[in-house]
């Protein structure tokens, strides 16, 4: 629900959180990340492209920028994932319920998180998604908490055909994840955001909110 604000004029004074979309390819990360900001299903997007997306959002009353890349997922393209997790504050850490191998990837992702960081612990947020498609789903909601138990990460079911489902939720949840981590890198204030490498960046001051 909205306080009814608008977003300040001056961006400067609002706390940017730089948040990228990881998993394997065709697990719906576009699907998620597009539903979110333009509020529509795209059932097929190409999985070479990397998007950038910015938005005004308000969260728990409080006006946030996210800065959000959604990442590409085939495998050739694993060698830019150490460089798109060193920028990231936040991660969605996404696996389609219908591809087991996407499930078994995800340890290997968030590992490659926490070297890259060099932390113990991140803010990542695990995703199942596409819970939709209920007769095709290999993946039990019980396998995807007790892997989430055993990462030590938070955990949300989502699919983003229309009516989505938690996709709103998920990107809120892992602003707060950011917000009540602890951190040395003064992520949330850096502005200086590029693109490139085929990146597309689109620019939003649509309205979110969640309270």
């Amino acid at each position: 629900m909205s306080s009814g604000k608008r977003p300040p004029d001056d961006d400067s004074k609002l706390p940017t959180y730089k948040l990228v979309v990881i998993g394997e390819g065709g697990v719906g990360k576009s699907s998620l990340t597009i539903q979110f900001f333009q509020k529509q299903f795209v059932d097929y997007y190409d999985p070479t492209i990397e998007d950038q997306y910015i938005i005004h959002c308000e969260v728990d009353g409080n006006w946030v920028i996210m800065d959000v890349l959604d990442t590409a997922g085939q495998e050739e393209f694993s060698a830019m994932r150490e460089q798109y997790m060193r920028t990231g504050r936040g991660f969605l850490l996404v696996y389609s319920v219908t591809d087991q191998r996407s499930f078994e990837e995800t340890p290997k992702l968030y590992e490659q998180v926490l070297r890259v960081k060099d932390k113990s612990e991140y803010p990542v947020l695990l995703v199942a998604n596409k819970i939709d498609l209920v007769s095709q789903r290999k993946v039990t909601e019980q396998q995807g908490r007790e892997l989430a138990d055993r990462l030590k990460l938070p955990y949300i079911e989502t699919s983003a055909k229309d009516p989505p489902v938690n996709v709103d939720a998920a990107f809120h949840e892992l602003v707060r994840i950011v917000k009540s981590f602890p951190s040395d890198e003064d992520g949330e204030k850096n502005r200086n955001s590029t693109t490139g490498n085929g990146r597309r960046s689109k620019r939003s001051k649509n309205k979110c909110s969640c309270m």
